[in-house]
């Protein structure tokens, strides 16, 4: 069974850094692009930053120059580096990643169990 684990969320005042992780674990074929997304109650899931196989990332124009996503696909891992938080950063974030599975063979969309992110003022 495939599983998305996350940690390091937590409290940090503005203008501090948070490293996230996420772990793929299970059996599968291989992961293609993986990502960060977070929600507040009450809003809609929005996208924060992806990054394919191959490397190539992508930003919601809110975090760009902040956040910095990277991933080791040696440990099915993904990371996002949130620097100079702000409170508005504030939310729970969820880690995605498009695996595709051996039995059957296509991919799938998987998602963490989410982790708070609060920054204060």
């Amino acid at each position: 069974q495939v599983q998305l684990v996350e940690s390091g969320g937590g409290l940090v005042q503005a203008g501090g850094s948070l490293r996230l992780s996420c772990a793929a674990s299970g059996s599968f074929f291989g992961i293609n692009a993986m990502g960060w997304y977070r929600q507040a109650p009450g809003n809609q899931r929005e996208l924060v930053a992806t990054i394919t196989s191959g490397g190539t990332t992508n930003y919601a124009d809110s975090v760009k120059g902040r956040f910095t996503i990277s991933r080791d696909n040696a440990k099915n891992t993904v990371y996002l580096q949130m620097n100079n938080l702000k409170p508005e950063d504030t939310d729970v974030y969820y880690c995605n990643a498009k695996i595709t599975t051996r039995t059957p063979f296509r991919p799938y969309d998987y998602w963490g169990q989410g982790t708070q992110v609060t920054v204060s003022s």
